[in-house]
């Protein structure tokens, strides 16, 4: 290893200590920069070439692409490098540094997802790039847990990355080839004020909204009665009324009715068909009230993955870990990966009952494990076969 490169467990207290919180709220956003630069420099000590690739329309985010070797190929090894916001009232340690209890790696993000990162430079630290047929490429995204801005960048750009890709997000050491969808909607009706002693006087954007909602739940039936999945826990597409606010007073008519929900879809489901759909069923109620109906896509959308069962990492990563490929509810930058031709695995050493909680952690157990399952993937996919 490199002498200029700390150990792995203060390679990860370093990245603990520098704040990367990314929200939809800019009181709690951050840049991730910094994070991007470290491991720039980390990175560039092993010998890769490194790019920090600005994300456009968002000052102070970055995206990083380091690779080592050249050729076709490669395994890509992704992740990101923002955290959720906090509540430090509910932390019985800083978040921000490093604290290690009871066989634990305490900090914000050890687990979503900044512990993945010293794990890679530990396989990295060991590579002669001579001995490789093949890239590693590593890369480190901005925004996941808000806008996934990163990703979308990424994509949007249109360069092939590698063949095969690993994304570290928590997974308790079990590959994940699957997983569903997600898009966040907010609904809008408006309506007429008015004094509550006479309904002619107003027009309700609240019991609008209440017939709005009957439509969308049976909607959400007609959905699950179509579209099931037994790989996953919850084998059918889920639709969560989330938030609602309407109206001001009990004495007036309420003129404004908000929504908020998100859809979390299953493989084949087409995200941008499902929002339309939801729409047009509240612009007919709306229609049918006479109230005004508009829409914001709070989170554009995600959609699922699906990496199929014979992949040559699906199979490479089963065999590594121990454990059959899963299906999961929640959402990643997979299907961003997927785009540019990489068959994607998620597989990390975190666990995703410990994503975004207070007192995260990455039990030490856990490091070995996954440093054994990188470097057997480094060697299926990136070494010269022996004699070569």
């Amino acid at each position: 290893m490199s002498a200029r490169l700390p150990p792995l467990i203060e390679r990860l207290a370093e990245l603990v200590a520098i704040p990367s919180v990314s929200s939809p709220d800019p009181a709690h956003d951050q840049p991730n920069e910094a994070v991007i630069h470290r491991l720039a420099e980390w990175l560039e000590e092993l010998g890769f070439r490194v790019e920090v690739l600005p994300v456009p329309g968002r000052p102070g985010k970055a995206n990083l692409v380091a690779t080592l070797g050249t050729g076709p190929g490669g395994l890509v090894l992704a992740g990101h490098t923002d955290t959720v916001p906090f509540d430090p009232g509910r932390w019985s340690t800083d978040p921000f540094r490093l604290t290690e209890r009871d066989g634990r790696l305490h900090g914000l993000g050890t687990a979503d997802m900044k512990g993945f990162f010293p794990l890679v430079l530990e396989v990295a630290a060991g590579l002669d790039p001579r001995a490789l047929r093949a890239p590693l490429v590593v890369v480190a995204t901005a925004d996941e847990e808000s806008s996934m801005s990163g990703a979308r960048a990424l994509a949007a750009a249109g360069r092939p990355l590698g063949r095969h890709a690993v994304i570290g997000e928590p997974t308790g050491l079990r590959p994940v080839h699957r997983h569903k969808g997600i898009l966040m909607e907010r609904v809008r009706l408006t309506g007429q004020p008015g004094h509550s002693s006479d309904p002619a006087l107003g027009n309700s954007a609240l019991e609008g909204m209440h017939e709005a909602i009957g439509a969308l739940l049976a909607w959400r039936a007609g959905l699950q009665a179509a579209h099931r999945d037994e790989a996953f826990a919850v084998p059918v597409p889920t639709l969560n009324l989330g938030a609602i606010h309407g109206g001001d007073s009990p004495n007036r008519i309420c003129g404004e009715c908000v929504l908020d929900l998100d859809l979390r879809t299953l493989p084949g489901m087409d995200p941008a068909a499902l929002r339309e759909a939801l729409r047009a069923r509240v612009r007919a109620v709306a229609a049918r009230r006479g109230l005004e109906a508009a829409f914001e896509a709070l989170f554009e959308g995600v959609p699922a993955l699906e990496t199929p069962q014979n992949a040559a990492i699906v199979q490479a990563a089963e065999a590594l870990a121990g454990h059959p490929a899963e299906a999961v509810a929640f959402g990643t930058e997979g299907p961003f990966l997927a785009r540019l031709g990489c068959e994607t695995v998620i597989l990390g050493p975190g666990d995703i009952a410990q994503a975004h909680q207070p007192d995260e952690f990455l039990a030490l157990d856990r490091i070995e494990p996954m440093l054994r399952i990188l470097r057997g993937l480094v060697r299926r996919f990136c070494a010269r076969p022996e004699g070569a």
